[in-house]
This record gives structure tokens, sequence and C-alpha cells, in this order.
């Protein structure tokens, strides 16, 4: 049947395109077809939240400073010829007169021998400590530590509160009930009493079965901090990502993967779980600096690193029977605290702001 002859429906939504010429359309400026070509750009929720991320100048301006401290304490080790325990020797043997060295100072005996040889010594960037330790090594290893809590710390509540909250968000009912209950009564229990508790318990049963391994240098109390990291500091994170599930297991697309027969665990790891991210991103990001100020304070009374190793919590609670003569050793690693928990909080600040769609 010819096209020409067939009648149009009254209701129909066919254009009749034999009314209409090329002299009806008006070719599509240049301007037009670059804005097409931009707004068809495909992207995907990581790439749009970095895209926010790089407009924000104090969230890139703490990923600099971040990125400074790290490439500074990979890197010093490697041209400061001293170490975090060692006391300082000339010539091989101990030079007492190099306890309380102020900042760039030598000892006398280092002077002389200088003067001597003609060799030039590396200097005490930050001075030395009572023991006649480079301070400045010192503080390098303990920003190493400091942020090697935070980092482990983060991780581990991530992982703990995300397989936690998945399971109790996505089953409900009285798993949900059950496991959420749980959570209240950890939540009552007081960290820095538990920490203690097992600081005491574990320095004698720990200190035997890690003795000879690399966990053996952070002491017990470093690892009872762990195991409470382990144990209570998830809960919150298990409780985001709870309710983001509660909201978000209800869609239709979930419920068209559980139609089709898709397992639970597909369901959570591909269609629920990657819409949590913004969540995961943002808590894991605020985390390690609470982390950070957890351990610092926890050095500071005490019941962080053992000895020799250092932290920036312990660097400052050594430093304090000498505040008033020398100021600087407690300035330098509360410095370096705050500026390290400052720049976390701003690019957690920033993650939010460029991943959080509600803020749109």
């Amino acid at each position: 049947m010819d096209n020409a002859n067939l009648k149009k429906n009254f209701l129909s939504a066919q254009i009749d395109l034999s009314k209409f010429s090329s002299a009806n359309f008006e070719k599509a400026t240049e301007d037009e077809k670059r804005q097409q070509d931009v707004m068809g750009e495909s992207t995907t929720f990581f790439k749009d939240g970095m895209r926010r991320l790089r407009k924000n100048p104090l969230a890139m301006a703490s990923i600099v400073v971040l990125l400074l401290i790290v490439l500074i304490i990979l890197v010093a080790p490697a041209f400061v010829p001293y170490s975090y325990d060692q006391i300082i020797t000339v010539d091989g043997v101990r030079d007492k007169g190099s306890a309380n060295l102020g900042m760039m100072e030598y000892s006398a005996r280092e002077q002389a021998y200088m003067d001597k040889t003609g060799e030039k010594l590396f200097p005490h960037l930050f001075g030395t400590d009572g023991l006649g330790r480079d301070y400045f090594i010192r503080v390098i290893y303990g920003t190493r530590v400091s942020l090697a809590v935070g980092v482990v710390a983060a991780v581990m509540v991530v992982i703990i509160g995300i397989i936690y909250g998945s399971i109790a968000g996505y089953f409900g009912g009285r798993v949900d009930l059950i496991m959420m209950r749980i959570v209240d009564i950890i939540y009552s229990l007081p960290d820095m009493l538990i920490i203690i508790l097992l600081s005491v318990v574990f320095k004698e049963r720990l200190g035997a079965l890690f003795e000879g391994t690399v966990l053996a240098k952070l002491g017990s109390n470093m690892i009872s901090m762990f195991i409470v990291f382990g144990l209570l500091y998830w809960v919150g994170m298990a409780r985001l990502i709870r309710g983001q599930i509660l909201t978000i297991k209800n869609n239709e697309y979930v419920l068209a993967a559980k139609c089709i027969g898709t397992s639970n665990r597909r369901i959570l790891k591909t269609h629920i779980l990657p819409n949590c991210l913004s969540v995961i991103i943002i808590t894991t990001a605020l985390q390690i600096p609470s982390a950070i100020f957890t351990e610092s304070y926890l050095s500071f009374l005490g019941l962080g690193v053992s000895v020799p190793l250092s932290s920036l919590g312990s660097l400052a609670n050594d430093a304090r029977a000498a505040m008033q003569s020398y100021p600087q050793r407690l300035v330098i690693p509360a410095v370096v605290i705050c500026l390290i928990v400052l720049a976390l909080n701003l690019l957690g600040d920033g993650l939010r702001d460029a991943f959080d769609s509600k803020l749109d």
C-alpha cells in the first residue's frame, strides 16, 4: 500500500512530513552543537564527585598538605643518618653532651670532631631529646605511627561496620532487632576504661605471644588499642550503613533483582552497597582523624606505643617534663597533629560536599 494514501488517525501523534520542507527548519549553530556534546557527555558517580572535589580549594589544599607530609615521612629516613632509637655517638663513643640540644645545634664533641676531620655531620634539625636522640627523626617516625594507626583503624571500622550494618539493614525484622540491640550495648561501654583494662590484661599475655615478631615493637598497649577499635568503634559506621540500606532495599531495581532469583549477596554487592558509596567515603575520611586523635591522647596518657618507638602523642607526653626549658619539643608534635587532623577534616568535608547527592 502506498504511504501517500495512508490516512492519519485523528488521535495519532504521527507527523506528516510531506507538509514540511527544509525551509521550515534551521540548522543548529556551532555553539548549540558544542552544548549538545557537553550535555551528552557520559560520566560516573566517582568522576562526577572528583570533578566537584577539584572545585573545592580547601579540600585540594588539604590533599596537597597530606601528600607533602606522606612524602616527607617516606623520604626523610633515607637522608637522615639517625634512627628513632639511636643515641648520638661521635667516632663510636656515646656523646653525653648531645642531650637537650636546640634546633640546628651541634654538641661540643660533634663540633670538635668536625673541626678535626673536616667532615660535615648531618645537623639536628629539631635538636635532640633528653637522652641524646635526634628529635627530627623521632617526629618522622612518630608521624608514621600515628598515620598508620589512623588508616588501619579506619579500615577496620569500615569493613566491620559495612558487613554488620548490611546484614542488619537488608534482612530486617528480628535479625535487625537483635543486631541493633547489640550495637546499643556496645555504645554504652566506656572505651577509655576498656582500653585500660585490655592493656593491663594483655600486657603479659600478648607480650609473650608476639615476642620476636614485628608486632612486638608496637607493644601490648597498641595491640589492645587496635582490638578496641575493632570491638567498639565500628558501631557508628554500622548504623549509617543500616539506615542507607533500609532506604534503598525497597527500590524497584532491588525488587526486580529479587524477582529474577538474584542471591542476597549479589544484590548487596551489586545493587545496594554501590549506592552507599558516598556515605562510606565520607565516614572513612572522617574516621581517620578521629582515630589519630584517639591514639594521640592515649599515647599522651602513656597507653600508646611502647618505648623506644614513638608516636606524636608519646612525644608530646615526653616533652611535658621539659616544657618550660624546651617548649619546641611539645610544640612540634602538637602542630603536626593539628595539621594532619585539620587537613583530614577539611578533606572529609570536601568529600561530603562532592559525593553527597542530597546537598545538590
